[in-house]
């Protein structure tokens, strides 16, 4: 598979973005790859198109599985399996969102519970207990902001947006 120079330079970008967000380099541009080409790939072309090795694309194939965020299709005629991803960015984000909510934020509130009902919070300092409490309040606020706008469509999502940087502009202009 021959890779034009636009694509290959989203593919590398992906890839060092991936790398800057805690992901796997060859994961992040395994995933451009099958956003790009819309279509179920086989393992083989992926290892020709990106030139890396067949074992760091299963490895990297399943991590995109467990995320959700790549699936195994079938293409008639030929018994390999083949991988395709979503070209819907909006269901990819949400995706991410959720993926990223259940494995980092979600132990972060518990440990934040559970610090704050544990019988040793007696020992720390009002300070401690505060700051403790006050990213409690944030973090749930913030995913419970989430979940309502993650049900929202796009379109309203996009008009959310809109009117929030809309507001976020005469809020700025009246504190000056």
């Amino acid at each position: 598979m021959e890779l034009t120079p636009l694509t290959e330079r989203f593919i590398l970008h992906w890839g060092e973005m991936g790398s800057r967000w805690g992901v796997n380099r060859t994961v992040a541009q395994i995933h451009a790859l099958l956003y790009l080409l819309g279509r179920p790939v086989s393992a083989d072309e992926i290892v020709e198109a990106l030139g890396v090795a067949r074992s760091n694309v299963s490895n990297s194939l399943k991590e995109l599985q467990a995320w959700r965020l790549a699936k195994v299709v079938h293409v008639k005629g030929d018994r390999r399996d083949h991988f395709e991803t979503s070209t819907d960015i909006w269901e990819l984000f949400k995706l991410i969102v959720e993926g990223r909510r259940q494995r980092e934020i979600d132990p972060t509130l518990t440990v934040l519970r559970d610090s704050l009902m544990s019988p040793e919070m007696a020992n720390e300092s009002p300070e401690t207990e505060q700051r403790i409490r006050e990213t409690l309040v944030f973090l749930e606020t913030l995913t419970t902001w989430s979940d309502e706008m993650l049900r929202l469509k796009p379109e309203t999502i996009m008009k959310t947006l809109g009117l929030g940087a809309k507001i976020s502009k005469v809020v700025r202009r009246k504190s000056s």
